[in-house]
């Protein structure tokens, strides 16, 4: 198991899922649809933070009636993106364990939406992801990477070894993609490289504008559209839902 796994949830025990004790965002989204609240979300952080990055993020998908809510911590210093896709297996296996669910959603933020990318793509993890959101995520690498000589770096660069074989073909992938990037994002050279552009894979691009790097789980908009996107649990990109936009439309 994955580091943090002990600290996964909202507690020890099982799920709850009586209603008169939550507030009425979260009672109707238990009424109208307890597979979507039940699904389990994996938080996966980036590569200077740790999970105390989605705090804000955490308490609004729970308040919206989400009551799997999991975060993952994993050592950046000595791991490079393969490595820690790896834990990511093993994490999820985990959360699919505990919860009874075979699916479940990852966001992963920066470095964490790569990671998630790899498992999801190169590794089979399209069988356990339903969803994967990605903030502010280096998809086609990044320049900022040129300034630190470390494995994890070189692999983030534009063209690397892994770029490429993250490009390569995902024929048949079932998980959906959501990736936000920001025209203000100084982390991500140039900024359009946080998009998610491939041939193979359902994935819908969110931009927006003037958030920073750090800033990008704890925006409000960010988080409405991860729930509206979450409360849909089609696997091609169709709206189940009245009013909700379709993950397979690019923007």
């Amino acid at each position: 198991m994955a580091a943090g796994a002990g600290a996964r949830g909202r507690g020890a025990g099982e799920p709850a899922y009586r209603l008169e004790h939550l507030p009425p965002v979260q009672r109707g989204m238990l009424v109208s649809d307890v597979e979507a609240a039940g699904t389990p979300i994996l938080l996966v952080h980036g590569i200077v933070s740790n999970r105390s990055i989605f705090t804000v993020l955490r308490r609004g998908l729970t308040r919206r009636g989400f009551s799997n809510v999991f975060a993952m911590n994993y050592s950046t210093v000595a791991t490079d993106v393969r490595t820690a896709a790896l834990r990511l297996a093993e994490e999820v296996e985990a959360v699919c364990e505990q919860t009874g669910f075979e699916r479940i959603h990852v966001i992963g933020h920066s470095l964490g939406g790569l990671i998630a990318r790899y498992y999801v793509t190169r590794l089979g993890g399209d069988s356990r992801v339903h969803t994967l959101v990605t903030l502010g995520t280096p998809h086609e690498g990044t320049w900022a990477a040129y300034a630190v000589p470390t494995r994890l770096m070189r692999q983030m660069r534009p063209g690397s070894g892994l770029m490429r074989e993250l490009a390569r073909p995902v024929r048949g992938c079932r998980t959906r993609f959501l990736a936000y990037w920001s025209d203000s994002d100084l982390a991500v050279v140039p900024q359009r490289s946080a998009s998610l552009r491939h041939p193979d894979l359902s994935a819908r691009t969110v931009r927006l504008h003037g958030a920073g790097h750090l800033t990008l789980p704890m925006l409000g908009e960010v988080v409405h559209g991860i729930t509206a996107a979450l409360t849909q649990l089609d696997t091609d990109g169709s709206t189940v839902r009245r009013g909700v936009t379709p993950l397979s439309r690019r923007e």
